[in-house]
């Protein structure tokens, strides 16, 4: 048969991982074009919107704390001067007084006395005044000579009392700032550290697969990636190395089956040359001269299938690959077969069988390449059975009228092992192993036979015959119309 050639399997190496020393694909420059930037800009920007949102909670907190203990400690201040002046009150301006007075104003506070109900000087709200007088202590935040203060106030006996007050916006948010940009800016910091960690470690396995893919590119099918988490990482990996493979083996393949056609080009074209060189120096006489045309006519004919095997091969995957699917009868294709390989496998001793249903047998294809995929099976089949050993052509309809039929050829032949099954119709995948074992053809016909069925869009499978050899089944699609028409 024609691809009765064995395949070679791929050589084995050992794959380096790709590390630190591999060229590097080509950078492009520009802040923000790159996934490091990328992402340290990202969490930049975030760990500023968290710190500004942290500011705005934590501000108003802790600026409500800071006048909380302002508060705590003017009232303080406030029951030791009340403890300092409740004999002093009633005495009237004493040197005590102007001295307890300057303190509290060095420590920007300002001090009101009152006796008998009247208050020492203007500034405090009159309902201040007024609790005091009544003998009610007083701790509020109000309005003081225009500003906002914190209040405390110390009733004594007799009408009396003393109040304090300072200022709440006097220095209170530059303080309260100044206790928090610090952690502020160590959050921010901190996020700008954490993107850049992050980005190096989301980049570093990017590069490397980038990396690998430069040298794929360039050749090297031995590089492979080092699979790592995350999955995402993982699958990018696997994917890649699964490329690697891929490729290095289809082109130990595409190497092998060049060398294989290279070798059967030369075959005939070497005996029509020393044909051909025989007749010109004239050591052929006159009674060899019709043997030797004939040799050179079967050479040169072997040479036109292998080159025509090669040029449908070529075209078989393009998209003007010329199909002409109609409705056919599959029985009366085999029937119309039978005469001429019936007469090929009688020259050589080989019974020919034709089995039918005795029916017509409806299928949607291209007869002519219908008839190009058996003519090629049968060839396939006389090739490798010996004399007395039969070749078969089977029809059988399928399901119902609409669900095409199958065309089989079998034969008596050596047949094919389960491993030689499973790639059958790769391009001279079983040629070498069987070249010199047995006949063999190109190597193209079962991969041109299976690119035709498919293209047809039906399918071909490769099995052990009943009679002993290779057993190839053809399935084709029903008409549409008679699909149509039997719904």
């Amino acid at each position: 048969m024609p691809d009765h050639s064995g395949r070679a399997g791929s050589p084995t190496m050992s794959l380096p991982v790709v590390g630190t020393s591999s060229p590097a694909a080509p950078r492009r420059g520009g802040l923000g074009r790159t996934l490091t930037a990328r992402a340290v800009l990202v969490t930049c920007a975030v760990a500023l919107v968290s710190v500004l949102v942290t500011a705005i909670v934590a501000v108003p907190l802790a600026i409500r704390g800071a006048e909380r203990r302002d508060q705590e400690a003017l009232a303080a201040q406030a029951r030791l001067a009340a403890e300092v002046l409740r004999t002093r009150l009633d005495r009237g301006r004493s040197a005590d007084e102007e001295r307890l007075i300057q303190q509290l104003r060095n420590q920007d506070i300002d001090a009101y006395l009152i006796r008998r109900g009247a208050i020492d000087r203007p500034g405090l709200p009159p309902r201040v005044v007024q609790r005091i007088g009544q003998g009610r202590n007083v701790s509020v935040r109000s309005v003081v000579n225009g500003e906002r203060a914190l209040v405390e106030g110390r009733a004594l006996p007799n009408g009396n009392g003393v109040v304090l007050s300072r200022s709440s916006a006097n220095g209170l948010w530059a303080r309260v700032l100044l206790s928090l940009w610090l952690p502020l800016l160590a959050g921010l910091a901190a996020g700008v550290v954490a993107g850049l960690l992050l980005a190096r470690r989301l980049a570093r396995p990017i590069r490397v697969a980038a990396t690998a893919a430069a040298r794929l590119r360039a050749g090297d099918r031995a590089v492979r990636v080092p699979v790592e988490s995350p999955d995402e990482v993982a699958d990018l990996a696997e994917a890649l190395n699964g490329l690697a493979g891929a490729l290095a083996t289809s082109e130990g393949r595409q190497r092998e089956f060049l060398l294989s056609v290279s070798h059967e080009l030369r075959t005939p074209l070497t005996a029509i040359r020393g044909y051909a060189e025989a007749l010109a120096d004239g050591v052929l006489g006159a009674d060899d001269t019709v043997d030797t045309g004939r040799t050179m006519l079967a050479e040169a004919q072997h040479l036109d299938r292998l080159i025509g095997d090669l040029l449908a091969l070529a075209r078989l995957e393009a998209a003007d690959f010329p199909l002409e699917p109609v409705p056919v009868d599959l029985t009366q294709l085999a029937v119309d077969a039978e005469p001429t390989w019936s007469g090929r496998c009688a020259a050589v001793g080989v019974p020919f069988r034709l089995e039918t249903p005795g029916q017509p047998v409806p299928a949607y294809t291209d007869p002519g390449r219908i008839r190009q995929v058996l003519d090629g099976l049968l060839e396939n089949a006389l090739r490798v059975v010996p004399p007395g050993s039969p070749v078969v052509l089977a029809v059988r309809a399928g399901a119902g009228p609409a669900s095409g039929g199958e065309l089989e050829v079998r034969d008596g032949g050596p047949g094919f092992t389960d491993d030689d099954l499973a790639v059958a119709f790769e391009r001279g995948a079983l040629h070498q192993r069987y070249r010199g074992v047995r006949k063999v053809g190109s190597g193209l016909g079962l991969a041109l036979a299976a690119g035709l069925v498919r293209r047809l869009g039906g399918e071909i499978a490769a099995g052990h015959a009943p009679e002993g050899g290779a057993a190839f089944t053809v399935r084709l699609p029903g008409d549409p119309y008679l699909a149509r028409t039997s719904a």
